[in-house]
């Protein structure tokens, strides 16, 4: 058993809620996860617990691909159903061309204006505590690509679509400038994320399963040797000691481990690696 769970998250919680819920289970307090999911989302979300919360940072970098309808006639103050609602308006769902054309224009590389709702900060407070003291402030922009994005279906009170984004990409945020091309009010009513990178749906365990104790975890050299060049190295105690190596590699980093026990993530600096950070 490993240190990593891939979870099909339910909707009606929060991420942090998850985690202490998953807390006994696991028996750990150690708990982390790489990518928050609203309360109104369901869908992939990876665990860490115990030691491999010392790989977060190594984890959090990936691209998600989502599902999401999107409820025409409403606006809320969050973007999604969940929220107040601060306008109505009359519809007529546009054709599917229309649709799929206003999709395909945010194809590539754009910048995103962050929803108020989210948990960045700005001046040391996050944007959702702006919100709840009703003060104004300005919303940071983000780099964002949105990889490929399509229509999914039409409905009598919208339409859904299915699209692969980079990490940090608001998909309520998504919505509502795909709204704007459309000349449309509406709202994300339902959101799920079906994988991050190659990690899909379908190998997620259900939280009623792990609940039973009933759910398959993964080990970290599994997951990140996917993702770095991974270097075997002879002598793991020099790891340990947090000790500069040379080695044969021209990766910026790459994953020093034993005998397949994943001991540090190392930097190039000048001819040698140093390290960046212990996962033993």
């Amino acid at each position: 058993m490993g240190n990593v769970l891939y979870i099909d998250k339910p909707s009606g919680m929060t991420s942090f809620d998850l985690c202490y819920k998953l807390r006994p289970v696991l028996h750990t307090r150690r708990i982390g996860h790489t990518g928050t999911l609203d309360p109104l989302a369901t869908g992939v979300m990876v665990i860490l617990y115990e030691k491999a919360t010392k790989a977060n940072q190594f984890l959090v970098s990936a691209n998600k691909s989502y599902h999401a309808r999107v409820k025409l006639g409403i606006k809320t103050d969050t973007l999604d159903i969940e929220g107040n609602i601060i306008e109505h308006g009359s519809f007529t769902v546009p054709e599917k061309q229309r649709i799929i054309e206003a999709l395909d224009s945010f194809l590539g590389d754009s910048k995103q204006i962050v929803p108020l709702t989210s948990a960045i900060r700005v001046d040391g407070k996050r944007l959702y505590q702006y919100q709840q003291e009703n003060r104004e402030v300005e919303l940071p922009v983000r780099d964002i690509s949105i990889y490929s994005i399509s229509l999914n279906n039409t409905y009598e009170d919208g339409f859904s679509f299915d699209t692969t984004v980079s990490s940090g990409t608001y998909i309520r945020a998504l919505a509502r400038d795909v709204l704007e091309k459309l000349d449309l009010i509406g709202c994300v009513s339902e959101l799920r994320r079906t994988a991050i990178d190659d990690i899909a749906i379908e190998q997620c365990n259900t939280l009623e399963d792990v609940m039973k104790g009933n759910y398959v975890s993964h080990d970290l050299y599994e997951i990140l040797s996917k993702k770095y060049e991974t270097i075997d190295y002879p002598d793991p105690e020099i790891i340990r000691n947090g000790k500069k190596i040379l080695v044969d590699s021209v990766q910026d980093q790459i994953l020093i481990v034993h005998e397949e026990e994943v001991l540090a993530i190392y930097e190039k600096e000048g001819d040698a690696y140093r390290c960046q950070r212990g996962l033993w």
